[in-house]
Order: C-alpha cells, then sequence, then structure tokens
C-alpha cells in the first residue's frame, strides 16, 4: 500500500486505521495520537509502499525516536503499538519480524514516573531532616531519597523503600510521621500481615523500610517493636527443571531472549545480575565472567559455556554498532557505579563499561535526568521465558529464576561439592544451597514407593 497524494484516498487511509484502532480496544481519546505516530512513521519512509518495508526500516525509526530528548517513556510505547498495527494492516512482513515486545519494554525502561522521584529529578534533595532551614521544606519522601542516594543504595531499594513509606503515611492518615513512633509502625505491619495477607517477606521490606526512615532519616529509632501478628514464611521447594526440558525451553527462545536465557542457566546468575553484565567483565580468553555488586554487594566469578562463546562474540558486534550509533549522536553514555563518574568523566562513554544487553533506546536517570541507555529492562525476558515455556509445553511455573534453580541443580547431579555451587551461587550460607539437595533424595527421601512393590 502507497499512500498516494489524493488527498480523498489519504483521509479514507487514516479513517479505516481510526476505526481499526478503535476495534482493537484503544480508547477514542487516544486515536488521534495513534494516527500522529503512524503519519510520522509514513513521512519518514518517503513513498516506500509499507507492503515492503523490512523489519530493519522499521528498527531504524524506532531507534532514532528512543533518542529523542525528553519523549515521555509512555508515548515510546505508544508509537510502537501504533505503528506496528499500521503495518499489520497494510501486510507488511515486518508485522511479524520485529521484536516488539523489546521496543515496547525499552519505551518503559527507568520511566521517572513516581511523582516523588521526578521532583527529585528537577530539584534533587541535598539536605536530610534536621540539617538546617533546608531540611524542613522537604517532604518525607523527599528526605527519605536524599539519605538513600547519600548511601549510594540501588534504584530499587529506593522505589521499593519510597512505596513504603506512603502506604505508611496513608495509613496514619497523613500524621506527622514524626509525631508517630513504634506503635503506629507495629499496628501498619500487622495490618498488611492481617489483613493485607501479604507474604512474610513483603512484611519484612515493608519493617525494613520503616525502620530505615525513622532510624537514619527522622532520627529516631524505633526500638524494639514487640510482638505483633508476623505473615507465615511458607516452606516451599524451588521450581527445577529437567535437563531435557532446559533443551526445550531454550530450542523454544531466538535472538537476544535465547542468549540471555542460556546465560542464566549455563551461570546460575540472577536474573539482574545478567542484565547488569558490563563489556569488561566477560573475559572469553579465561572462560569467566565476574558478577560485580551482586546479592550483599559481592563481585564473584561465574563459568562463561563455551556454547555461548561464539553467540555472545556476535551479540557485541551488535552492540558495538548500537554504541558507535550512540556516540555520533553525542550520546553514548550509561551509568557509572559509586563516584566513578566524577573520577573518571569519560569512563561511561567507553566501550568496556557498556552493558552486555543494552536497552532499545535511550532514558532519562530518575536519579539526575541524564539520558543514558541503560540496560534491557528485565520484564523482557520474563515474558520471553514465560511464552517459550507454555510453547514448549512445559507445565511447570518456569521463571528466570528457575533456571538458577536449575544450574545448582545438575550442578550437584554433576558431582559437584556443594561449596563449589554456594561459590559459584553467591550464597552467603551453605543451608541456602542445601535446599537443591532436594531434587537428589528422589521420590521423598529416596525411599521406594511399598506401590512399587507389589
Amino acid at each position: 500500500m502507497t499512500l498516494s497524494n489524493n488527498s480523498d484516498t489519504v483521509a479514507r487511509f487514516w479513517r479505516k486505521y481510526r476505526f481499526s484502532l478503535a476495534e482493537s480496544g484503544v480508547k477514542p481519546a487516544a486515536l488521534q495520537w495513534y494516527a500522529r505516530h503512524a503519519a510520522a512513521y509514513v513521512k519518514a519512509a518517503d513513498g516506500q509502499r509499507l507492503a515492503t518495508h523490512s523489519a530493519a526500516t522499521v528498527e531504524s525509526w524506532l531507534g532514532k525516536l528512543g533518542r529523542v530528548d525528553g519523549m515521555p517513556a509512555w508515548q515510546i510505547t505508544q508509537a510502537v503499538d501504533a505503528v506496528r498495527h499500521l503495518l499489520t494492516m497494510a501486510g507488511a512482513p515486518a508485522a511479524t519480524e520485529v521484536d516488539w515486545a523489546f521496543w515496547r519494554e525499552g519505551g518503559r525502561t527507568l520511566g521517572a514516573s513516581h511523582p516523588t522521584i521526578a521532583r527529585a529529578m528537577a530539584n534533587p534533595p541535598s539536605l536530610p531532616a534536621g540539617n538546617g532551614d533546608g531540611g524542613s521544606r522537604l517532604t518525607p519522601g523527599d528526605r527519605l531519597v536524599a539519605v538513600i542516594r547519600q548511601r549510594n543504595y540501588s534504584i530499587r531499594t529506593e522505589q521499593a523503600y519510597l512505596g513504603w513509606l506512603e502506604r505508611y503515611l496513608r495509613f496514619i492518615g497523613g500524621r506527622d510521621p514524626a509525631q508517630a513512633g513504634a506503635a503506629q509502625v507495629k499496628a501498619f505491619l500487622q495490618a498488611l500481615a492481617v489483613q493485607g495477607q501479604v507474604a512474610a517477606n513483603t512484611q519484612n521490606q515493608a519493617l525494613n523500610a520503616l525502620v530505615f526512615f525513622y532510624a537514619q532519616v527522622l532520627e529516631q529509632p524505633l526500638g524494639e517493636l514487640g510482638a505483633f501478628a508476623r505473615a507465615k514464611r511458607p516452606q516451599r521447594l524451588p521450581v527445577v527443571l529437567t535437563a531435557d526440558e532446559v533443551r526445550r525451553l531454550l530450542a523454544a527462545l531466538q535472538g537476544m531472549p535465547a542468549t540471555m536465557a542460556a546465560l542464566l542457566y549455563g551461570t546460575g546468575m540472577r536474573l539482574m545480575e545478567c542484565l547488569r553484565v558490563r563489556i569488561k567483565d566477560v573475559d572469553f580468553a579465561y572462560g569467566q565472567i565476574v558478577v560485580r555488586d551482586g546479592k550483599g554487594q559481592k563481585d564473584r566469578v561465574v563459568p562463561l559455556p563455551q556454547r555461548l562463546v561464539e553467540p555472545l562474540r556476535q551479540h557485541l558486534e551488535k552492540v558495538r554498532t548500537l554504541h558507535r550509533d550512540d556516540l555520533a549522536l553525542g550520546a553514548g553514555a550509561v551509568y557509572l557505579p559509586d563516584a566513578l563518574a566524577r573520577k573518571y568523566p569519560g569512563a561511561a562513554r567507553e566501550w568496556g563499561w557498556q552493558y552486555v544487553f543494552p536497552a532499545s533506546r535511550l532514558a532519562a536517570d530518575p536519579r539526575g535526568g541524564t539520558v543514558r541507555r541503560h540496560h534491557l529492562h528485565e520484564s523482557s525476558l520474563q515474558k520471553a521465558v514465560h511464552a517459550a515455556a507454555k510453547a514448549a509445553g512445559i507445565d511447570k511455573p518456569v521463571s528466570c529464576h528457575a533456571l538458577r534453580h536449575s544450574f545448582a541443580t545438575h550442578m550437584l547431579e554433576g558431582g559437584y561439592d556443594i561449596r563449589t555451587v554456594q561459590e559459584l551461587l553467591g550464597h552467603a550460607d551453605v543451608k541456602t544451597t542445601m535446599i537443591y539437595t532436594h531434587v537428589l533424595n528422589r521420590g521423598g527421601l529416596g525411599v521406594v514407593s511399598p506401590l512399587d512393590r507389589v
């Protein structure tokens, strides 16, 4: 299909496009914006027939769109959906060839949608509570963000603690938290367990967030909270795939998700550890990967599977091309931990510091608004693994973490001692690793069922 200069033809086409969008569930108020994104894509194609558009043509346009400074993440996602619908209508091969999930998730990467984080980006707080007149003008959330950033905690911890503080403030009716205390915190935690029926880890995270807030931000330690209803911690066994199930799962994946899933199973890394791997930490010569700043802020070394050496080399060539394009546009920087960005101003653009699995687009860093290319969003791989498990006919609740469980179990089955597996997994206590011995017991403590004797 080619959009001619005939105004009636063009008008009919866009009416049909909007009608098709409405039928697919797009809200009426959003139709004009979808049409604008689609029209911008058509204009960039410069008269090329939509039915002949390749995946490379589409991804080139989406890549440029992702570099637009100041474009909200939700608009990026909306533009991706608009172009996908347009090409599907036109019957273009790209409609089925483009990895749309990858580009949609790129639209949500590090979106600073939280109002407190957005306010901190515009005017980063520098004073915690009690440090002069400036601190008293900050909201509790602003003060919490300031203290967390002074301690270089992760962005995930910042977002989690901020969320729990806001839920707690709503629970106490918007009162000044400095006037509340242990009794109100205890009541909040008990309500989470009794009325909210949250998991034990969720309740513990809320407790940690509020203990930190009162001790480090308000400088009013809660002290001993005493007894309160605790969420019951279930004793669950990990989901472990058989070797055949792993093969079927990996065979159902393609492209970058296939490489990442194979890396999770082949190294035992956690999902976020895999996403945060930098180029410099992949050592092809020694056949290993250095996992930096893992759980507990510990580094460790994991094996680089020989089967992944060539796929990783080919993948990194594509990443290098992407990085060169970013540098040509004046971008190409990534987040650097601690104070490295101040000590080595040019390091953020160096090849070695780039992520092995970069996001599809540039995004604003919620801790300062700097536009960077972050790593891929974790939901991209999570969705791909879930879909692959269904396609492979695996009935178990397969997740990315199940590949880590499978790595540990299969290592023990292969004869490696539990201390070695503990070190590879980065467990602080060998008791945590011992849970994987449950599969080795075969049939519940290794006994033979009496049914098999009759």
